[in-house]
């Protein structure tokens, strides 16, 4: 029998009922999605919908018991919202929509998200996409980001707003579509084969240099 947590239900603060976040790509939704989530957290009472900072919607104040029948009915995947791994990928409009666009955030959001979602790695990881230089996806925090130019993409690793704020340090820029899903491959691994256990790239980058990750996407 799965326990709780593997069935993506968070304990909330009454310690008698459980949110849960469906992993939504992104965050990006249908109207017939919404209406799912909807009559799911109607029918079983839930206390409250909640957008979450990873552009989830978590259903919050549902009973135990209501635990595999919420899931069974949403038909979503449960997000990485715990544990040592990628809980979410961020991404802005980018050029699908946003007239200020310069690279197609949404697009490499989404092959990074089918990538890298509830990857297990050595600590904590976020990723952001943003299209243009205004980092609405909020690139410069979170271990990988990039952010689009004109001449193609920026890669920032290494920050987070955690209980230690950290700016992202840029690492390499000029990259196409291609290139910067190779880069941030390799980025990963190399954080993957260095990182300290529940170490944040951020402080691995810290105690070892750049320089390995340097050396990792050349």
């Amino acid at each position: 029998m799965l326990k709780l947590g593997e069935k993506g239900a968070i304990l909330q603060r009454d310690n008698k009922t459980y949110a849960v976040a469906p992993h939504i790509p992104c965050g990006i939704v249908t109207p017939e999605l919404l209406r799912r989530i909807a009559d799911v957290s109607e029918k079983y009472n839930a206390q409250a919908i909640k957008i979450t900072g990873a552009a989830r919607i978590a259903i919050v104040g549902l009973e135990e018991e209501h635990i595999d029948q919420v899931w069974d009915e949403l038909q979503l995947e449960k997000g990485a919202a715990v544990g040592l791994c990628v809980r979410s990928v961020r991404a802005c409009p980018g050029t699908t929509f946003c007239k200020v666009g310069r690279q197609d955030a949404l697009g490499i959001g989404m092959e990074l998200d089918k990538r890298y979602h509830a990857k297990e790695l050595p600590g904590k990881f976020k990723m952001a996409v943003s299209g243009c230089h205004l980092s609405c996806a909020e690139s410069w925090v979170r271990d990988i980001g990039l952010i689009g130019k004109k001449d193609g993409w920026t890669v920032v690793i290494g920050g987070n707003v955690g209980a230690e704020p950290r700016i992202a340090e840029e690492i390499v820029s000029g990259l196409d579509d291609v290139e910067v899903l190779q880069v941030v491959d390799k980025l990963v691994q190399c954080y993957q084969e260095n990182a300290e256990k529940r170490e944040r790239l951020g402080k691995t980058i810290e105690r070892i240099g750049m320089s390995p990750f340097e050396d990792a996407i050349k």
